[in-house]
């Protein structure tokens, strides 16, 4: 929310824009977001992928044979493009409207990891910067009515001999210099079609990732061994992210990203991952403000969340801000999870970060803490767009054993205000509360043993 100030300065009205946080939005409006939220339905015609030539030993490439199903799949009218049980070896796939590409029991999808397959290059985001790049291994442009489901298997083959050896910061098959590259061209505000990565850039696909897409259904799969990013809904509208298990560590192996979207459901998913396990971002600096679309009205619900970074993390790219998150009734636990709540951002990525809303957690062991926002991350207090930050609230969790119960870095200039944990109770905790710069309250929480 943003209000209007007006300021007399030498005879003439200045006008200032001052955020405010919202106050009209609350648990209460969880009924009208589900009401906008439903999954695709699709005709009941069945496009078997072994009807068109794929192999089931896994040794010949069906993409071919894949790309032919989902073609007449979609002249016809749409329906499902049924993957059977076997060991299917593919490329990437995209699909097209109207299409269920389903996984029945015991069908796995192996993707190549020769990068030259992933070419041409298409439009995407590399960690919130538009560019053109490979191909995610699954991924739709300006679609609708579309879904990835079943009880089968997608494994993107990553590990350190391909995909994964590109994180390296050393050696010739690095991503940061061209990541350092695509960076300044977004601050220089460089035309997208000028933006040229793929071959010799090393900046790693998505594994999933819908662009510009509308009433999206993600539901049932298994996914592992993931070059990068998991699921990443980019621009989306109307997203259901329903009964997923995430299994794959690796660098930056976020389990679902949903990036400015609107009306996301996300539920009843198993995440496992090496780094946050749901992340929302909202575009990098320029790309984040020049877009301007905000990631709101997101649902996470029933999930079990393992090793990662945060359990459910905003940032660090969100300059385009975030409103409206709700998290209830997930489980969360692990050594190698950092904390249950992470709010992340700079002087660089700026935006307006509202409306966060967690309650009924239960959280065993996290390595960090309870509640992270972190403002000093990266570049800190270096730029010229400070973070706001306010009405974070944590209701009724329920922690086993954490370090602290708050990790919360803000800066002069930047705002962190109204943040309130309620009616908590946190067992073991060893070290005291990091709080600068930020408002934040405890109210009718119980502490045990420790501190």
């Amino acid at each position: 929310m943003i209000r209007f100030l007006q300021i007399p300065v030498f005879g003439y009205f200045l006008f200032l824009t001052i955020p405010l946080c919202a106050d009209e939005v609350g648990w209460e409006s969880l009924p009208s977001i589900l009401g906008r939220i439903s999954p695709p339905s699709f005709l009941q015609k069945n496009y078997f992928i072994t009807n068109y030539g794929a192999d089931t030993n896994g040794m010949k490439d069906s993409s071919d044979a894949i790309s032919r199903a989902i073609s007449q799949c979609a002249s016809s009218g749409g329906g499902h493009v049924i993957v059977p049980q076997g060991e299917f070896l593919t490329g990437p796939i995209h699909l097209e409207s109207n299409i269920d590409l389903h996984l029945e029991k015991g069908a796995i999808l192996k993707f190549s990891t020769d990068p030259k397959r992933y070419l041409p290059l298409v439009p995407t985001r590399f960690e919130g910067m538009d560019c053109m790049n490979y191909s995610p291994l699954v991924y739709a442009k300006d679609k609708s009515n579309i879904a990835l489901s079943g009880e089968g298997t997608l494994d993107g083959q990553a590990d350190a001999s391909n995909w994964l050896e590109w994180k390296k910061k050393t050696g010739t098959k690095s991503q940061l210099q061209a990541r350092s590259r695509l960076d300044r061209m977004v601050n220089e505000d460089v035309p997208l079609e000028k933006r040229i990565f793929g071959q010799g850039s090393y900046l790693r696909p998505d594994f999933i990732e819908f662009n510009n897409c509308k009433n999206v259904l993600i539901e049932g799969v298994k996914i592992r061994r993931s070059p990068m990013w998991e699921i990443h809904p980019l621009f989306c509208t109307n997203v259901t992210v329903r009964g997923v298990e995430i299994i794959s560590h690796g660098a930056n192996n976020d389990g679902c990203d949903p990036e400015s979207c609107a009306d996301v459901l996300i539920e009843k998913c198993l995440f496992d991952t090496g780094d946050d396990c749901i992340a929302i971002k909202s575009g990098r600096n320029n790309d984040g403000r020049r877009v301007g679309i905000p990631s709101q009205n997101i649902i996470i619900r029933d999930c079990i969340m393992r090793d990662g970074h945060g359990g459910t993390t905003i940032g660090s790219e969100v300059s385009g801000g975030c409103r409206n998150v709700f998290i209830e009734n997930c489980q969360m636990s692990s050594p190698d999870l950092t904390c249950a709540l992470r709010i992340k951002s700079n002087a660089m990525r700026g935006g307006i970060l509202e409306n966060i809303f967690m309650r009924n957690i239960k959280v065993g062991v996290v390595k960090d803490s309870v509640l992270q926002i972190d403002l000093l991350y990266e570049e800190g207090p270096n730029g010229a767009h400070n973070p706001f930050i306010c009405n974070v609230v944590m209701d009724n969790i329920s922690v086993e054993n954490a370090p602290r119960i708050l990790n919360v870095r803000g800066y002069l200039g930047a705002t962190i205000k109204n943040v309130r944990i309620l009616n908590s109770s946190f067992g073991k905790i060893t070290k005291p509360d990091v709080i600068e710069n930020a408002d934040v309250q405890l109210l009718g929480c119980h502490l045990g043993n420790g501190l």
